[in-house]
Parts: structure tokens; C-alpha cells; sequence
């Protein structure tokens, strides 16, 4: 019977491998700790593409820019969209509402940016919102009172979902129409509350502030995860920006005619 690991064929016909004594040694423990310090960032097409170019994140949000620097976007000016959010819900699924709120973010600082003297390379855009269990879109506390009711009924209720559209544009060198490329990205994750958290530990939570600025209430990557049982998905997603999604979409717009140069495996 054939075996992968035949003895005669290793010794009369393959040479044996190199010996792992002959590679140059990794620094471990504190060593490698430290080495990893100086780590470059992401080699990808797509990334190198935008260094030294204006990158605009159409956001306010702290922690999105905190997420684009972590794959290497540093310099990123923030330029706050106008649009108003005021999308009647009635006439959207919870996934069109996001996206088409996305969309409008980015097209008004793309607008308002692109005839600048400092004209945009990129422009990202993304708005996330909770959709309850019975599909109801969940907005951000209008009171203490309601901070804490809000809190409590995601903790009675069956896991909510997480739900962020992504939206970026780029001008086209060649100036063909429309004159930019433009790609979205959708991402959904279930987040579990722990029943046994008390109304005393919601109340003590919504009195630290931290989450009166967010949908639904809470911030997952501060003290809101003492709230949070599970997590089915994406992490950065819930924090407001879903990395690989977004990045599918920044290669998307930098290379729209080169859809298969660079592509990024994730």
C-alpha cells in the first residue's frame, strides 16, 4: 500500500529537507515583543496606492478613525457629512436604510471636497445601525430615563444585529462618467446581551455617559462590553467600521479597471 511517508522514497529518491538550524533565528519573548514595535504596515496595492494622498473619513466617529489607522490609514482628514439622517424609516428595510444613509454621507463630502484646491483621493463613509429582534431600527437614548430602558430591553429580548454600510468613492483619472467609482459594503452581526446583568449595573453603566452618543446604547469597545454575553461576527463591525469589507471596497475604487491586479485575500 502506498504511504506519503515512505522510508525508500525518501532515501533513494527525494532529498531530505533543509535543516530549520540553517534559518536565520526569530526573536522571541521580550525580544520579539519589542522588534514588533518598529512592524510596517499593511503591504497591500491598495494601501500604497493612498500614501500621501488626502484620505477624508466623512465621520466624526473617534473609533472609525481609530479602525483605518489600524491598517494603516494615519493620516486621515475628518470631514463630517451635513446630511441630515432624516430618511423615513417606514419606506426601508433596515439594510436599505443603512446603505442609502451611508451612500448620502459619502456623496455630500465627496461634493463638497472634490472642486477643492486639496482634492480627495478617497473618501469613506459608513453608518451603523442596532436592529432589535423583531426588526425595529433602535436609535440613540433621548433621555436617562430611556437610556436605561433601552439597555434593559436589548437584555430581555432575543440577541439584536449590528448592522454598518460602508461607502467609499474615488475620482477616475480618465474622467469617464460619472467621474468617480463608488463601492458599498453591508455587514451584519448578532450581538448577545447577558440576562444576568442587573437593572443596578445598567443604571450604574448609563450614568458613566458613555454610551448616550450611540445607537442602542452602549459602546462595545469600552465599558458596554461588561453588557455583552457573545459577539457572532464581525467585532470591528460593531465598533462602527468592518475592516475587511472596507477594504474589498477602498481595491474596488482605486483599481475599477483592474479588478483582479492586487486583489486582497481575506
Amino acid at each position: 500500500m502506498f504511504s506519503w511517508f515512505s522510508s525508500t522514497d525518501n532515501q533513494n529518491n527525494n532529498p531530505p529537507p533543509p535543516s530549520y538550524r540553517d534559518e536565520p533565528s526569530l526573536p522571541s519573548g521580550a525580544m520579539y515583543a519589542q522588534a514588533a514595535k518598529s512592524m510596517k504596515p499593511l503591504d497591500l496595492p491598495c494601501l500604497n496606492a493612498l500614501r500621501g494622498k488626502r484620505v477624508i473619513l466623512a465621520s466624526a466617529s473617534p473609533r472609525r478613525k481609530q479602525l483605518l489607522a489600524q491598517i494603516g490609514l494615519t493620516k486621515v482628514d475628518v470631514v463630517p457629512s451635513d446630511f441630515a439622517e432624516d430618511l423615513e424609516k417606514s419606506k426601508y428595510t433596515a439594510i436599505e436604510y443603512v446603505m442609502e444613509t451611508a451612500q448620502e454621507k459619502c456623496m455630500s463630502v465627496y461634493k463638497q471636497e472634490i472642486d477643492s484646491d486639496d482634492e480627495p483621493t478617497l473618501v469613506i463613509a459608513a453608518d451603523t445601525i442596532i436592529c432589535s429582534y423583531l426588526g425595529g431600527i433602535v436609535e440613540k437614548p433621548l433621555s436617562f430615563q430611556d437610556h436605561i430602558d433601552m439597555l434593559k430591553q436589548l437584555r430581555d429580548s432575543e440577541p439584536h444585529k449590528v448592522i454598518t454600510a460602508v461607502c467609499v468613492m474615488s475620482p477616475l483619472a480618465d474622467g469617464r462618467a460619472p467621474g468617480y467609482a463608488m463601492d458599498t459594503h453591508v455587514e451584519e452581526t448578532i450581538v448577545k446581551f447577558d440576562k444576568n446583568v442587573t437593572d443596578e449595573l445598567i443604571e450604574s453603566y448609563v450614568r458613566t455617559g458613555e454610551g448616550a452618543d450611540k445607537a442602542g446604547g452602549y459602546g462595545i469597545q469600552g465599558l458596554g462590553t461588561i453588557l455583552v454575553e457573545s459577539v457572532n461576527g464581525s467585532y470591528d463591525n460593531v465598533v462602527g467600521l468592518p475592516l475587511r469589507g472596507t477594504l474589498k471596497a477602498i481595491e474596488s475604487v482605486i483599481f475599477p479597471s483592474e479588478e483582479e491586479a492586487g486583489d486582497i485575500v481575506l
